[in-house]
């Protein structure tokens, strides 16, 4: 019985795109798409450190949870009794007036990606003031120890 060798569909293996940045193909190098591919989303060093000086300030918290329900928006540390919800934004996803960077290449989708990220931060601080909360913003470069303070007082305030 003789065997058919059939050359596989490049169409049908490969895996189809699931959102428009993905679509869109990236000029960019290896070496640049295995630097973006650790940038850490989570317990990064700042977000790390921030917590440890909020900790040692007395405060507790929880980390990496939803202050409201049916919005997906995660914040970094929750302090839950005071309805405070912190994000630490780094400089480059967020667009930080004092460290935010252009890329030159694939300028566009970049501009784009940071722009909408800046917009749905604004969305978030507005439907968590709807509901009683406080979101607090800290950028990367900001002082963990000075971030950490600041948001004591604040917790302060509004338990009291």
């Amino acid at each position: 019985m003789p065997t058919h060798e059939t050359s596989p569909d490049p169409e049908a293996a490969a895996p189809k795109p699931s959102t428009p940045a993905e679509r869109t193909r990236l000029e960019t190098t290896q070496a640049t798409r295995d630097r973006m591919s650790r940038q850490r989303s989570r317990d990064t060093k700042v977000e790390v450190e921030l917590r440890r000086q909020l900790h040692r300030l007395g405060l507790r918290f929880r980390i990496h949870r939803r202050p409201l329900k049916g919005v997906r928006r995660e914040a970094d540390v929750i302090l839950g009794p005071a309805r405070i919800a912190v994000f630490v934004d780094g400089c480059f996803w967020h667009g930080c007036p004092e460290h935010a960077t252009w890329p030159r290449n694939n300028a566009e989708f970049w501009r784009t990606k940071i722009e909408r990220n800046q917009a749905r931060d604004r969305d978030t601080d507005a439907k968590l003031a709807a509901a009683g909360w406080l979101s607090v913003r800290v950028w990367e470069h900001e002082e963990p120890a000075e971030a950490a303070a600041r948001i004591a007082a604040l917790s302060a305030t509004r338990r009291a």
